[in-house]
């Protein structure tokens, strides 16, 4: 039988049935198979450390099975679905981790902090998000890719280097140029 996404059982009705259970299983080990190596670089992106990865993808999985039922087709390919599940994962355990003290404070940005915003703070931010992922879209393909290697998926500018075959120093000088741009189209608001 063929589904036409990687979540589309038959009714979704996933665990009322031993069958729908089976078919389950059989589709998350081949999720697990096609999207784990991306979701191990996402996770090593933000985390570094093996066992930290290890304990993060665990948590990935777990909660993409808690909550495929959540999951809508129509707001996105799975693989979106896994790798904002995954950052946002990597983002817990990272903040897990400095509150047991495993990380220095330093190790994380202001806009990591745990402090929950008011409901105007919330409509700010928001509006602040759209406007960016606008002025993002007007960038082209590479600068934007990079925009969010660095920034959403924290990679380090080392690793980017790495792997665009270019010197630290052309990354950041690169990310200052895409920045000043995004500063330009935003009316001179931080990013």
């Amino acid at each position: 039988m063929r589904y036409d996404n990687a979540w589309d059982f038959p009714s979704r009705r996933v665990y009322k049935d031993r069958e729908g259970v089976r078919d389950a299983e059989i589709r998350l080990e081949e999720l697990m198979e096609q999207y784990s190596g991306m979701l191990e670089y996402i996770a090593r992106g933000i985390l570094r450390e093996d066992e930290a990865v290890e304990d993060c993808l665990s948590r990935v999985w777990l909660r993409a099975v808690e909550r495929f039922p959540d999951y809508d087709p129509a707001r996105g390919a799975v693989s979106t679905w896994l790798s904002l599940l995954c950052r946002s994962t990597a983002i817990d355990c990272l903040r897990e981790r400095r509150r047991k003290g495993a990380l220095a404070a330093e190790t994380l940005g202001e806009e990591l902090a745990d402090s929950a915003p008011g409901p105007e703070e919330e409509l700010l931010r928001r509006e602040r998000a759209e406007r960016l992922r606008a002025a993002l879209a007007e960038l082209g393909e590479a600068d934007r890719r990079l925009f969010y290697r660095k920034y959403y998926y924290l990679q380090t500018t080392a690793q980017l280097a790495a792997e665009l075959g270019m010197t630290e120093r052309a990354v950041e000088g690169r990310l200052y140029r895409i920045k000043k741009r995004l500063r330009a189209k935003l009316g001179g608001e931080g990013l």
